[in-house]
């Protein structure tokens, strides 16, 4: 099973893959650890404006980590989640103070740093050092569902099942580039919503394609709302923010949402995520 899926999927990606500049040769490992976040519930048409922005601003975690956060908050745009900005530059300056400015090499050092979950461990351990793990984001380990398991999602939360189905089908060689390859295809082909199969390299083979497709129990696929939440008065609040440099009174942030009550919410909302920071005559800034 394992090489009937393997050299098809990798001939595949050899055709298709994006040129993302994160996958170049010279991306460096800071360039692979700052993609990597930023794309966590991001789309990477999305992503690559800011990433190559950022890069350009701060090329190392030293210049990142010679900021205050709140530069990293300001710089991340509408990219959304804020706080993954915050993340990023707690880990700037761990990796500045703790390991003299490289990005660990290691899985277990990776993952120590602040914010680093086991997916971005794997992740950076793999693509900047070519070290071999089970790499599993949402897009390979649907994937893995369907075209092994039969099923149409991925559980919840992984578990022990998957992670050995994935491990045992890491090849000796080449591990990040498999790793990567069944990334895209999920990317790219076989989507959550829509996916593609008369165009998937695996399609003769896949479990869920060959059982006709059945539905199973998987995530519930609702279209998101936007307009109206504290999610969208938060983005108000912070977009106001980001954009003035120096302290904003009070009034002002009052100017940019009408409902009171979800307005006050949204901003102690801000203030306990550390995205905002009230000062001692009343007006707010980023974290300094």
């Amino acid at each position: 099973m394992a090489i009937s899926l393997r050299e098809p999927i990798l001939d595949w990606y050899a055709e298709h893959n994006r040129d993302l500049p994160w996958r170049r040769p010279a991306a460096t490992p800071w360039g692979i650890l700052v993609s990597e976040i930023m794309l966590q519930q991001t789309p990477v048409n999305r992503v690559l404006p800011i990433w190559t922005e950022w890069m350009e601003r701060w090329p190392t975690p030293e210049a990142l980590a010679a900021q205050p956060p709140g530069e990293a908050v300001r710089h991340w745009g509408r990219l959304g989640y804020p706080r993954r900005a915050l993340n990023l530059h707690a880990c700037a300056r761990a990796i500045a103070a703790e390991h003299e400015g490289r990005v660990p090499d290691t899985y277990e050092a990776l993952r120590a740093l602040p914010g680093i979950g086991d997916y971005t461990a794997a992740a950076v351990a793999s693509f900047a050092y070519g070290r071999s793990h089970a790499v599993l984001d949402t897009n390979v380990r649907r994937v893995l569902a369907r075209t092994v398991r039969g099923e149409e999602y991925p559980p919840k939360a992984t578990t022990s099942a998957e992670r050995r189905l994935a491990e045992s089908l890491i090849p000796a060689v080449g591990a990040p580039r498999w790793a990567v390859a069944v990334m895209e295809l999920g990317a790219l082909v076989c989507t959550a919503r829509a996916p593609r199969c008369e165009g998937c390299p695996v399609a003769a083979q896949c479990a869920w394609r060959l059982a006709g497709r059945p539905a199973h129990d998987g995530p519930v696929r609702r279209g998101q709302t936007y307009a109206g939440t504290d999610r969208q008065c938060r983005g108000r609040l912070l977009a106001v923010l980001r954009e003035t440099h120096g302290p904003v009174p009070k009034e002002t942030l009052d100017m940019v949402w009408a409902d009171h009550v979800q307005r006050e919410r949204a901003l102690d909302g801000l203030l306990d995520d550390g995205l905002a920071e009230v000062l001692a005559d009343g007006t707010y800034r980023l974290p300094a």
